[in-house]
């Protein structure tokens, strides 16, 4: 049952980021400055996250240790997240939501194999066999069908 959960959890986050996209993008294009949407959109997230954190902190007696992580692990996340966000903001007006979700989700495929083939940071090593490249395969001609046709 908890597969289940952790896959329907996975797919409502999906469908948050395909929402996201074209709020983000109708707040772009009011602000006159489609970057300054990404701007928002992260520091409104990171108020949330904020308070989350600390709140959970609390609630398990577990202090947030700065000290620990590598410093550039502090800022690679966000400069990585804000780019999929500026990305989003600047081609679902120009392709659609659903050609923009389709194809990152091709992108975030291929990088992810690609990420567990070497056991990036730490990660367990997953080989790239010839289902999971079928699979890519399939993904990655899906979302060119749903850009093109």
């Amino acid at each position: 049952m908890d597969t289940v959960l952790w896959a329907l959890m996975g797919v409502v986050a999906g469908a948050c980021i395909a929402t996201q996209a074209p709020i983000n993008a109708q707040l772009g294009r009011n602000l006159g400055v489609p970057v300054a949407a990404a701007g928002v959109s992260f520091v409104a997230g990171a108020i949330l996250l904020w308070v989350l954190a600390f709140g959970q902190s609390v609630v398990t007696s577990t202090p947030i240790a700065f000290g620990t992580p590598a410093p550039w692990t502090f800022v690679a996340g966000g400069v990585l997240g804000a780019f999929y966000v500026f990305s989003n903001i600047t081609l679902t007006p120009m392709i659609g939501a659903a050609a923009v979700m389709a194809l990152s989700v091709a992108g975030q495929l291929i990088g992810g194999m690609l990420l567990d083939k070497v056991g990036f940071m730490g990660m367990a090593v997953r080989e790239i066999s010839v289902g999971r490249l079928a699979g890519a395969a399939l993904i990655v001609a899906g979302a060119l069908m749903v850009r093109t046709l």
